[in-house]
């Protein structure tokens, strides 16, 4: 016994040492090795707090000006997503501004404020019609239409932007007007050489920053509209939707995702090809025929602003962020606008770096919980949580553990688009409380799903009752170990306290990184992110939810379906165990992955568009390159749990913060 616990806490100490040393370098990486330094802080607005990050050059000053970008993120992300852009352009000598957008990130300010109005467009704006149903009115709740308003930009004519109800679209730069005054403000910038970029919705921001700076000067008599504007996965529009006298946009590259899940990302067209350049819309954007239009090449001139070029990516929505080839392409479009200060070949990237070792931090962070649970688990308090697994008699036969299994992963995976779409946009959930857009897409499909492991449940237990095996069906052999019929709440509440302080232990620890190395655990996007008072808040809101989840799905695959795997011991039982329960919790979703991108990678277009319509694609299906990772993860450790307490709630509260906290940590709200 002493042995093991020496191991755990070595294991503890090994897995916590590797993970700081990894986010110190990571560290070193954001800051050019010492060339750039950063800040956090808060813009101060009519509305609220609107969060930041700087990078600032060392070499910038008010003596020696830089020229300056503001990057926006895009939709259920914050201001870490543009760490590449970030780093790679301080690194040639900008001083960069990311920000957190209305309802993102540690900005105080809810995405509703953005604005709406009681009519949608389905189509790029300017090309629609009432007749043939393209220019639609819309009703619902709040966060329905401010996510139909989304490519309705706020510099738009009153059309669009104004209802009759008294709505508007007020402010569809998220904030980035705010920004960008205050980053051509700093007396170390030059305002004349600034520019502004931005992925998915914060391209939609970014086209508002232009429009509003469009004919802005400085003290000087000078103009301070950005002299480049990069859009990473972006809708274009017909120049008929807004004021061509006094808006106008310079020196605009387009980044296109080749599989872009979103359909205003790829002009409503099931796949980008060839074809998409020829349209009007794409053509005359580019300043060229339909004959001369290509990909990869710059049209007009960079002197007058009348630059255009759109760069063909072969990556998804998600990836655009990071994307070499697109990265390389910006970085040469914003030294041709802005002349940025160093020379450091475009294909020289380091960004990723810090990436893939934050990302191997937060599994060893991840990891640390367990040789934790071996240090709790001997302590008085804790040894009745790890009980022993039931008896065998009540595991299933592998015919009836593969007709459950199949059943399992289609119900979960064929509800997911649809039940996702239904919380996100239109559950009547009261707004006020729930407020996470995403968090209430799962909610719904939770909601469903829940009560299918109820329904099933009961049937189960009626059918063995009524075949008088009462005792092939008890609490105990789904994984609630108390009385044969009962469930033990000192189990339950001991359980509970352990996997908060497993919890706790993660949360902790990412705190002091991002104190102290300015980073938190994550790959990309937003993770495990230090929560402020609205997102606490929010936390408790939704976490019964998840916990109720965790529990009856926990309870159902790990206690209910077991096999002889569960009983084996070493390496080789845990993987048979973990194996089939990865296939339960997973399966699901990756049918949805199969489903989406098989299609899509065949030429043909993303499946739940051409299967269920625009409608149920976009967000909760290119999310999916975030999610499957998280089910894996919590596959793993709700086997290793239950292996090891003989229960379902520990690893089923332990999953249940974890996906709480990632879904109202990082994940934007009303």
């Amino acid at each position: 016994m002493k042995s093991k616990k020496g191991l755990s806490a070595i294991l503890l100490v090994v897995f916590l040492l590797a993970s700081t040393v990894l986010m110190y370098l990571a560290n070193g990486v954001q800051h050019g090795s010492g060339a750039i330094e950063t800040e956090d802080g808060v813009i101060e607005s009519e509305l609220g707090k609107i969060a930041y990050k700087l990078y600032k050059p060392v070499s910038a000053s008010a003596e020696s000006k830089a020229p300056a970008v503001l990057l926006l993120h895009g939709y259920q992300n914050d201001h870490e997503t543009n760490a590449a852009y970030a780093i790679e352009l301080a690194r040639r000598g900008a001083v960069v501004l990311s920000i957190d957008e209305y309802g993102h990130g540690l900005t105080d300010i809810g995405l509703k404020e953005r604005g709406y109005v009681n009519h949608k467009v389905s189509v790029n704006y300017g090309l629609e019609s009432e007749e043939d149903g393209t220019y639609a009115e819309v009703g619902g709740s709040v966060r329905y239409r401010v996510l139909m308003n989304f490519s309705n930009l706020s510099f738009f004519d009153d059309k669009y932007t104004k209802d009759a109800a008294g709505n508007a679209v007020s402010d569809s730069s998220c904030g980035g007007i705010t920004a960008y005054a205050y980053l051509a403000g700093l007396d170390y910038v030059d305002d004349t050489r600034m520019a502004v970029s931005g992925h998915s919705m914060g391209t939609w921001s970014s086209w508002t920053v232009a429009a509003a700076f469009s004919e802005s000067v400085n003290e000087a008599g000078e103009s301070i509209a950005p002299k480049a504007i990069v859009l990473q996965c972006g809708e274009l529009f017909d120049d008929s939707v807004y004021d061509t006298e006094r808006i106008h946009f310079n020196n605009v590259l387009l980044l296109q995702a080749k599989y872009d899940e979103f359909s205003y990302f790829r002009d409503y067209q099931p796949m980008v090809t060839d074809e998409i350049l020829k349209t009007p819309l794409r053509y005359e954007f580019l300043g060229t025929t339909a004959d001369e239009a290509a990909w990869n090449t710059t049209f007009g001139d960079f002197g007058d602003g009348s630059a255009r070029r759109i760069e063909l990516l072969n990556t998804n929505h998600r990836l655009t962020t990071h994307n070499r080839q697109g990265l390389a392409a910006a970085l040469e479009w914003f030294d041709s606008a802005v002349s940025l200060p160093t020379a450091v070949d475009y294909t020289n990237q380091t960004a990723m770096g810090k990436e893939w070792m934050t990302f191997f931090a937060m599994l060893l962070v991840l990891a640390a919980m367990f040789p934790f649970m071996e240090l709790l688990l001997g302590l008085p308090m804790f040894r009745y949580v790890a009980q022993q697994l039931p008896d065998r008699d009540t595991m299933k036969t592998k015919g009836a553990w593969w007709r459950t299994a199949v059943i399992t992963v289609l119900v979960s995976g064929l509800s997911f688009p649809f039940m996702t779409q239904l919380g996100h946009a239109l559950l009547p959930l009261p707004e006020g409380i729930f407020r996470m857009t995403v968090g209430n897409g799962f909610i719904g499909w939770y909601l469903l799903l829940i009560l299918v492991m109820i329904v099933t449940t009961l049937i189960g237990k009626a059918q063995v009752k009524k075949k008088g095996e009462r005792y092939n069906w008890n609490l105990q052999g789904l994984g609630t170990p108390g009385k044969r019929y009962s469930i033990s709440v000192v189990l339950l509440i001991k359980s509970l306290i352990m996997s908060v302080l497993m919890v706790g232990l993660v949360y902790v620890v990412n705190l002091i990184y991002y104190k102290v190395f300015d980073l938190d655990l994550r790959i990309i996007w937003p993770f495990f992110r230090p929560l402020n008072g609205i997102r606490t808040g929010q936390f408790f809101v939704y976490i019964l939810f998840f916990m109720i989840f965790y529990v009856l799905n926990n309870s159902k695959i790990m206690a209910g379906l077991r096999t002889k795997a569960s009983y084996k011991t070493g390496f080789g039982g845990f993987l048979g165990d973990w194996f089939k329960n990865f296939l339960l919790m997973a399966g699901g979703v990756l049918l949805v992955v199969l489903i989406e991108y098989i299609p899509f990678f065949a030429g043909i277009g993303p499946g739940a568009d051409l299967l269920f319509g625009s409608t149920f694609g976009g967000p909760f299906m290119s999310i999916l390159i975030l999610f499957v990772p998280q089910v894996l993860f919590f596959s793993i450790a709700c086997t290793i749990t239950y292996r090891r307490t003989g229960n379902v709630y520990t690893g089923a509260f332990v999953s249940a913060m974890l996906a709480c906290w990632i879904v109202t940590g990082g994940s934007s709200f009303l």
